[in-house]
């Protein structure tokens, strides 16, 4: 079930940068970023609570960190996902995902980010 709307993938150069946005609403706890490559299953990137970003509840797989930075305004309700050092290997169709306690899980369409020569 569709929900979320992503924007910013494209096409870069190894070693660029990208940055992924997507709108949540107010209620929902944790948002996030996971992704798909091409006969792959899909897998987590990154992980926020917008609530409690100051307490370090933010979390990382192990293949993007130091590489990747999630963000949230919480203002425009919006999380972002820095994309920095591309890789080939980071070459997929990145969701956005947000939970809430009360309605469940919520997912974007997918945006293609594909880092390339």
């Amino acid at each position: 079930q569709v929900q979320l709307k992503e924007s910013g993938g494209g096409l870069v150069q190894p070693g660029g940068s990208l940055r992924l946005s997507c709108g949540f609403a107010k209620d929902h706890y944790a948002v996030g970023w996971f992704r798909q490559a091409p006969g792959k299953d899909r897998e987590g990137v990154a992980c926020i609570v917008p609530s409690e970003a100051n307490l370090g509840s933010i979390w990382y797989s192990t293949s993007v960190q130091g590489r990747f930075d999630i963000s949230t305004d919480t203002d425009k309700n919006t999380v972002y996902l820095q994309m920095n050092n591309l890789k080939p290997e980071d070459t997929a169709v990145y969701y956005c995902h947000a939970f809430s306690a009360r309605t469940g899980n919520y997912w974007g369409q997918g945006t293609q980010v594909t880092v390339s020569l």
